[in-house]
Formats: C-alpha cells, structure tokens, sequence
C-alpha cells in the first residue's frame, strides 16, 4: 500500500491531483501557438475574448466549466469543451499511472518516481496532442524538453527499463538494470524512434517532392523512445501508424460523402472520381502527432501487456 493507505484511494488522491494539473495544461496548450503569451506570462488566467483575469472561482476543474454553463461569467464568451475534456482526460491518465503502482515490487521511492514520470510523460502527449489537432506543430518545450528528460529520468531511476532487453543484457540477470544499461536502452530508444521517422520522411520528400514527416514528428518519438527504449517505441510508431491509418479513411470517406452530397443538393454532376480526388487532398491533412501520442502512452502504461498480446520480446 502506498504511503500506508489502501491502493484505491491512492489512485482517487493522484487522479485528482492530475485534474488541478490539467487545467495547468489547458493553459499551455491555449498560449503555446501565441506569440505574444508564454505559460508563465501573463501569471493569471485571463479570458481568451476580453483579456479579463480571472477569479480562483472560475478556475476550479471540471467544477467552475459545469457550474458555469460553460460561459466566461464576465462576457459569456462559450468556453470549449476542449477545456474540461483536457482536465477529465488528465485525471484519467494520471489514475492509469497510479494503477501501475505493483504492491509487491519495488520500494515505495521507486514506485513513487515510475508513477511520477508516467505522469508527467502522459501530460506532456496530451499538450502535444491537442496543440497539434490546432496548429499541425509539436511544441519544442515537450518533444526536445522530452528528449532532455528521458536521460535524466532513467540515470535517476533505472526501473524504468527494467523490462527492455538491452538494459537487461547490460545488467546482471539476478539484480535490477544498472544506470549503463537503462542509458543505453534510452539513448538506443531515442536514435531507432527519431531515426525511423527521419528516414520515412526523407524517402517520402525524395519520392512526392514535399514534406512527407514533420520533424516535431520525428522529435516527438524520439523523446517517446527514451522513455520505451528500441523495442517499445517500434511498437508505439506500428499502433500509431494503425490508427492514423483508419482515422484516414474515416476521413476521406467522410470527405468524399460530403461532397457527393453538396454535388446532388446543388444539382451539379460531379464524376465520383473527381470527388475522391479532391477527398484525397482534403483528407490527407491530418496531424500524426496525436496516434504517436496515443501509441506511446499505450506502450508507457501497458509495455507487458502489449509484447504478450503480440508474442514479441522486448529489446
């Protein structure tokens, strides 16, 4: 049991902790793209349309967004629903991270610090998700702040390699890996993840003559393999790949449905072919930072569970 009380009411204490860090969260992802506005400039939240500061009553999680319909209570300004989805969805993750606390494992500092960086890599993908779905861009604040991270993390805390093979086969089988096999496991994670994407990307620009990978792309799954290593973040680039696959034909299918339907309203006859042709284009913008993300907090919080249901052994 961690801290002496019963493991549940651990992972309700971490959940909500993750809702207050989600509106945090909300703010980074509202002033990232902006220019003139940093996350720690201006100090206080301010309304997005009248630039007024809010009270603390007005930025209580969840609670404020519900109690006040979801309108800025000096201009009525409609909040997005995007703001108590990032706070709910945080809480969610940082619950799954404490869910992985293992009461018969490692000491409670260890398991107390994996908790933590799962936490803090899970809030650091849904930034760059959301700010991704808005912009089409990655910010450099979390997949090179990321990348400097990862080192840092596993010479502080080995165990999270501890199921990579590489830091295995650098460790002594009997003990748990040692600094120089869980470096080494990260720093191979980093250099196949950013790697891989690279490579992809500059066969794709060779052989269509545009970008074909964006490099906050690149940066972010390599900041993502720090923390997998070589083995995990292959598997988080295939799940990525998977779904951002369907999601595409979802979205050329919708695209083109659209607009045979905008063809038959106007009375127009417009070929089918020349629909999906423009489908294509239409659909062929869709940010991948999200699947990268999603991939990667799935290999984070689920790695065991993923190499059994795959049959594959970890590198």
């Amino acid at each position: 049991m961690p801290f002496g009380i019963p493991l549940a009411w651990f992972q309700i204490w971490w959940a909500v902790v993750g809702l207050f860090v989600g509106s945090f969260l909300n703010v980074a992802i509202h002033r990232f793209p902006l220019a003139e506005e940093t996350v720690s400039k201006p100090r206080r939240s301010r309304c997005p349309s009248r630039r007024t500061t809010l009270t603390w009553k007005e930025n209580i999680p969840l609670l404020s967004w519900i109690v006040l319909r979801g309108r800025c209570r000096t201009c009525g300004w409609r909040i997005p629903s995007r703001y108590p989805l990032v706070e709910a969805l945080n809480a969610l993750l940082w619950w799954l991270a404490a869910s992985q606390w293992s009461p018969g494992g490692e000491s409670l500092s260890i398991e107390l610090g994996l908790c933590v960086v799962r936490s803090v890599v899970l809030s650091g993908l849904v930034v760059a998700t959301f700010v991704d779905f808005d912009c089409f861009e990655i910010p450099d604040e979390v997949s090179i702040g990321g990348m400097v991270l990862a080192p840092v993390a596993v010479l502080l805390l080995p165990a999270l390699h501890q199921e990579t093979r590489i830091a295995q086969l650098l460790s002594d089988p009997h003990d748990p890996v040692t600094r120089v096999g869980a470096l080494s496991a990260c720093l191979a994670g980093m250099a196949l993840g950013g790697g891989i994407l690279w490579g992809i990307g500059w066969i794709g620009s060779r052989l269509y003559g545009r970008d074909a990978m964006g490099l906050g792309d690149v940066k972010l799954l390599a900041a993502g393999g720090g923390f997998l290593g070589p083995g995990g973040v292959l598997w988080a680039l295939m799940i990525a790949s998977l779904v951002a696959s369907v999601v595409g034909v979802l979205n050329l299918a919708r695209f083109f449905l659209l607009l045979r339907s905008r063809a038959r309203a106007r009375r127009r006859s417009v070929r089918r072919r020349r629909s999906l042709q423009v489908a294509r284009v239409a659909g062929r913008y869709v940010p991948f930072g999200p699947y990268l993300a999603l991939g990667i907090g799935i290999v984070l919080l689920y790695w065991k569970e993923v190499a059994g249901i795959l049959r594959y052994g970890s590198l």
